[in-house]
Formats: C-alpha cells, sequence, structure tokens
C-alpha cells in the first residue's frame, strides 16, 4: 500500500510539474519572441503550439523510450480525445465558439484525414519507423502550407516585454515538463501494475488528462476572454502537432506494438475529429448544446476505458 501512495503522490506532483512547467515556457517563450521582432502568427505556430504540447511531447518520446508503447500511443490518442471532448466542448458550454472558414476546411480537414490515416497505420497494432517518417514528413508538410497561405490574425497575442528574467523562467519552464514527463510515465505505470489496470486503460485516462492541462488552462482562458480563434486553434492545433510530430517522432525512435484495444480509442478519435468538425461547420460555431454533447461523449469514452 506504501508504494501505491507513493506512486500516486508522485502522479501528482508530475502533473503539477507538467502544467506550471508549460505555463512557463509558454510565457516566457512568446515574451522573447517579440522581443526577436517575431509576429503573432509565427509566435503562434511555433512557441505557443509546441509549449502546449511539450507535455504529450515530454511523455510519449520518455514512454517511447522506455519501450512502454501502449503508454507513448495511449497519451496521444487520449490526449486528442480529452481536448476534442472535454476542453473543447467544456470551452463551448461556457461560451459559443465562433469558427472561421480555415479552421474548418483546412485545419479541421487535416485532423479529420490525419486520424483516419493513424487508425489505418495501427490496424496492424504495430507503428513501424517508417510510418513514423510519413506522419513527421506530414507535419513538416502542413506548417509550410500554413507560412505560404497565411492569413492576417484575427487576435493578437499578448506576449509583454522580454525581461532578464524570461530567460531562466524559460529553462525552468522546460525542465518541468521534462521531468513531469518522466515522473508521470513512471508513476502512471507503477499505479497500473498495483491496480491490475492495463497501460492502455491509464495512458488514456489519466496521463491523458495530465499532459492536457495546458490545453485546458490555455483554451478556457482565450473562451472567457473573447478569443475564440486562439481557443480552437491551441486544441486543433496540438492534436495534430501531437498526432504527426509527437507520435511520428516516436515511431521513428522505435518499433511499437500496441494492445488491441487501441483500435476502438483510435476509432473513437476520428469520430470525435468528424463530429468537432461538423459542428464547427454548423453555423460557425459550436454552440452550447454541441459543447455539451462533445462532453458526454468523451465522459462515455472514459467510463467504457475503465470498465473494460
Amino acid at each position: 500500500m506504501i508504494p501505491f501512495l507513493l506512486n500516486l503522490g508522485l502522479l501528482i506532483l508530475s502533473i503539477f510539474l507538467l502544467w506550471k512547467g508549460s505555463e512557463w515556457l509558454v510565457e516566457s517563450a512568446a515574451r522573447i519572441g517579440r522581443r526577436f521582432n517575431m509576429s503573432d502568427m509565427t509566435i503562434g505556430l511555433t512557441i505557443v503550439a509546441f509549449g502546449t504540447s511539450a507535455p504529450e511531447f515530454a511523455v510519449t518520446i520518455s514512454a517511447a523510450i522506455s519501450g512502454k508503447a501502449d503508454i507513448s500511443v495511449g497519451n496521444i490518442v487520449g490526449s486528442n480525445i480529452f481536448n476534442l471532448g472535454f476542453i473543447l466542448g467544456g470551452c463551448a458550454l461556457f461560451a459559443a465558439l465562433k469558427a472561421s472558414r480555415a479552421a474548418v476546411y483546412r485545419d479541421g480537414a487535416v485532423l479529420i484525414g490525419t486520424s483516419i490515416v493513424l487508425l489505418l497505420m495501427l490496424s496492424d497494432h504495430h507503428l513501424a519507423w517508417w510510418e513514423g517518417v510519413i506522419l513527421f514528413s506530414c507535419l513538416i508538410g502542413y506548417v509550410l502550407l500554413l507560412f505560404t497561405r497565411k492569413s492576417a490574425p484575427d487576435e493578437e497575442l499578448p506576449a509583454g516585454i522580454a525581461t532578464w528574467k524570461d530567460w531562466p523562467l524559460l529553462l525552468a519552464g522546460l525542465a518541468g515538463v521534462v521531468g513531469g514527463g518522466h515522473f508521470l510515465v513512471e508513476s502512471a505505470s507503477e499505479i497500473a501494475r498495483f491496480m491490475g489496470v492495463s497501460e492502455w486503460v491509464i495512458a488514456v485516462t489519466i496521463v491523458a488528462f495530465g499532459t492536457s492541462a495546458p490545453e485546458f488552462a490555455t483554451s478556457l482562458m482565450a473562451a472567457a476572454r473573447g478569443r475564440h480563434g486562439m481557443s480552437l486553434g491551441n486544441l486543433v492545433g496540438s492534436d495534430l502537432f501531437n498526432l504527426l510530430g509527437v507520435l511520428g517522432l516516436a515511431g521513428m525512435i522505435r518499433n511499437m506494438d500496441v494492445t488491441p484495444g487501441a483500435i476502438s480509442s483510435v476509432a473513437m478519435l476520428s469520430g470525435m475529429c468528424f463530429l468537432a468538425v461538423l459542428f464547427m461547420r454548423t453555423g460557425w460555431r459550436i454552440s452550447r448544446w454541441e459543447g455539451g454533447l462533445l462532453v458526454g461523449v468523451g465522459l462515455t469514452r472514459w467510463i467504457l476505458d475503465f470498465a473494460t
């Protein structure tokens, strides 16, 4: 019982490190980027996108290196389901979110396509290194598309003026994210073994919740301030970065075999992507009742995961 309590405390501590580390990373990096005359669009596509996905990156890569394929893949799949269900739906419950044509026809279409491609790749319960290369290459192509066909942003990203304090804050944020990611993988694995629950279930629920904390904080704050584009863009962009960049890099590091039960979760993710984009298209916004439905679907998935 003592080892379980110690690992539970370590799990809570790691989630806190991930949350605060990502917050420091995003805030300091945004101010530093502004100091070097980077535009709001560039800061959002690079520094902020990386910052909010940093926990998923740390956990997934650490798990891949350690040979824990179920946690590596499950964290990405679970985080994306959590983003589209609980976070996107929750933000829409708070206030209906407006959507742009680019968010639906460009970013939404790429998100749906990516989830379907991942489902096909994992149909044999295996992610090969060359499939990781394909995913990562698609991320590069998507970023190039954003820069070659960029449009003027509807909102500005407040950054403030950078000071010397931002540099140690940036390093502290990186340390918090990396350290939190490592301890989250280890503690979650031990808890899974102690409770007799599969690592896949732990990954797509508890670990996914912990690594999605930065997206939750960022999107909820953006929605509260009426920055709908930032709220939607953070979630859709983070999901794409997770699927293409993080999972692609993890696959390049090591061939991974996943549990057969992973297919249903990936299929669920594809359905969530389609549903979210469909809601974005109806009336060019996600209404409160649509947000409630997304939250309900996400909650149902959590219950089914623990019941299996």
